[in-house]
């Protein structure tokens, strides 16, 4: 059985977390919700909770076939954490699939190297993904190597639909 994380921290934007976690359960994948720390509530924007199920000081990116980072003001959050950051940068150097939404790409920002890749986002993050080497462009679903990336909750189909394909 493949597994994914799906990374979860305050701030998150509830339909990038649980659109995402159900729809790869329904394919078949072990998710784990994967924030700073194992079995915290946390909050999303609009006061959803969800559970976090591992820490990301446990986890390591061999253990994992791919990684999800939704958005919100999270992926903020996301990248205070060391053992997140660390955890991400792993999954990029093995080539991992690593999948990003609306805001999320912000930690690819301080996580994967972006120099020469196409990349999206929500449009307020673009100087954000350019200043880290990115080639920004407006598209529903950007596939540049092993990052996938989508700009808003309404590409969300789309998103997952290449998160499955190239996780197989």
């Amino acid at each position: 059985m493949k597994k994914i994380a799906i990374l979860i921290e305050n701030l998150f934007d509830e339909r990038e977390l649980i659109y995402p976690y159900y729809r790869l359960l329904e394919e078949g994948y072990e998710v784990h919700l994967v924030g700073t720390e194992k079995d915290k509530v946390y909050t999303s924007k609009s006061n959803l909770t969800e559970k976090s199920t591992h820490s990301s000081k446990e986890v390591k990116a061999e253990d994992y076939d791919g990684v999800v980072i939704p958005g919100g003001f999270s992926p903020d959050n996301m990248r205070r954490s060391v053992d997140t950051v660390n955890f991400v940068k792993d999954m990029d150097r093995l080539k991992k699939p690593i999948a990003a939404i609306c805001h999320g790409p912000w930690m690819m920002a301080s996580c994967c190297d972006l120099k020469g890749k196409r990349i999206t986002g929500f449009f307020s993050i673009k100087d954000d993904l350019i200043n880290a080497g990115g080639e920004y462009v407006d598209e529903e679903v950007v596939i540049s190597d092993n990052l996938i990336t989508s700009r808003t909750p309404k590409d969300l189909p789309s998103f997952l639909k290449a998160i499955i394909e190239k996780i197989g």
